[in-house]
């Protein structure tokens, strides 16, 4: 009888798309995952794969038996949670974040292992519409994200957590000067227009109908706020949370108009995909603002 080991390496195949893939996902060699599918082909008495081409791919017979070893999974990882003491949380799972709100995750993170030491999070960064696209296969749990204006798979769970006000960051050699009369005198420090962040904050600039002449366009939020320090010119910026902007002397934080946009950052994970409950329990906290064990 086939073991759940094999019914995980089926899964990854159908993930990732091959053999070669899956094996690195599994820790397994190519042979080996080619081996246990056999063994699966054999007991089973059904052919799942089409070797007609370069790649061996998953047949008609293959998808459609999927959902139901994923099924089977899932149910396996429930029971094998039953037994585990409520007070204690053990298990493995990957989160990423945009480099901006990954000092918050990890906080929470780091709270949480301080009590649970068996607890295994593994922290990764990139952009917004690169995580999206982990969760979406398969290669990470969940993401600590920017909002899209796009429609969320039906596969996915998108939780809005918390809004952060859009401001302008200038040097405190600026003086007293506002913000709109900095905008107009001083080089604009742009953040990139290819990502959330920065469709949002261009999306600002029109609204009210700023004509700001970007000096610089950068994909780092921490890179503007040192150039800002540096008086090289002025940024608006997401209010980032746990950011000390504010008490930075070498900052000033100005609001923009009451109707100027908020980012929202949220947690998109796979739906059915937290048998431990450990991202329930690390998005809780976010929402919560609760850092400490």
């Amino acid at each position: 009888m086939s073991n759940i080991r094999f019914l995980r390496t089926l899964i990854a195949i159908g993930r990732y798309g091959s053999f070669s893939a899956a094996s690195e996902r599994v820790a397994l060699t190519q042979a080996a995952v080619s081996m246990q599918m056999q063994a699966l082909e054999a007991e089973w008495k059904q052919v799942l794969f089409d070797r007609s081409g370069r790649n061996t791919v998953l047949n008609s017979t293959g998808r459609a038996i999927l959902p139901r070893v994923e099924q089977i999974i899932a149910l396996y990882d429930e029971m094998r949670a039953i037994g585990i003491s409520a007070s204690e949380m053990v298990g493995k799972v990957t989160i990423g974040s945009v480099v901006s709100s990954m000092g918050l995750l990890a906080a929470v993170v780091a709270g949480l292992k301080s009590t649970h030491p068996r607890l295994a999070v593994r922290l990764i960064t990139a952009r917004s519409l690169d995580l999206a696209a982990q969760v979406g296969s398969g290669e990470i749990d969940a993401a600590l994200l920017v909002e899209s204006t796009g429609k969320v798979p039906a596969n996915m769970r998108w939780t809005p957590l918390y809004a952060e006000p859009l401001v302008l960051a200038a040097s405190k050699m600026t003086g007293d000067a506002s913000a709109g009369k900095l905008l107009r005198a001083r080089p604009f420090l742009q953040f990139d227009r290819t990502q959330r962040t920065g469709v949002l904050i261009d999306r600002a600039l029109r609204k009210n109908k700023i004509a700001a002449d970007p000096f610089l366009e950068l994909s780092s939020l921490e890179a503007i706020i040192e150039l800002v320090r540096q008086d090289i010119g002025v940024a608006i910026v997401p209010m980032v949370r746990r950011s000390m902007w504010r008490s930075d002397a070498a900052l000033r934080i100005l609001p923009l108009s009451p109707t100027a946009p908020q980012r929202i950052v949220g947690l998109l994970e796979r739906r059915e995909n937290d048998p431990l409950q450990i991202i329930s329990v690390i998005r809780q906290r976010i929402q919560e603002g609760s850092v400490e064990p």
